[in-house]
């Protein structure tokens, strides 16, 4: 299982990665592993301003759906549209290609406030 060190984990399981004053999301590797094959991802939520915590789309695997939900407060102004055609790039490469969306963060300072690599693998018993 993969834990790139410079992101930033939540409790939900999705993981964080600030690229100037924009912040990549999507879901980790022991996620993806626990849904299996993902088969389709819904993001309704591009334009919106989103509270920390708050559900801003699914992802839908063979055998269930899971929320997927915001690590810190911040306006979604991306979704992957990859995930479309391909939503099993989340399953091959889910800090990459498979990113989920985009978003501006009201306050950059709340990612001190997610969980680093070994919290995070603490957290999961790893």
């Amino acid at each position: 299982m993969n834990f790139p060190e410079q992101l930033k984990y939540t409790q939900e399981h999705e993981w964080i990665r600030l690229e100037g004053d924009v912040a990549v999301v999507g879901i980790t590797d022991f996620a993806q592993g626990e849904l299996g094959d993902i088969v389709f991802v819904e993001v309704e939520t591009v334009g919106k301003s989103i509270a920390k915590d708050a559900v801003f789309g699914t992802v839908e695997a063979v055998k269930t759906v899971s929320d997927l939900f915001l690590p810190v407060a911040g306006e979604v102004v991306e979704f992957n549209t990859a995930l479309n055609n391909s939503p099993e790039l989340i399953n091959t490469d889910p800090y990459g290609e498979g990113w989920i969306v985009k978003i501006k963060p009201n306050n950059t300072g709340d990612l001190s406030e997610l969980m680093d690599v070994s919290k995070y693998k603490s957290f999961i018993g790893h």
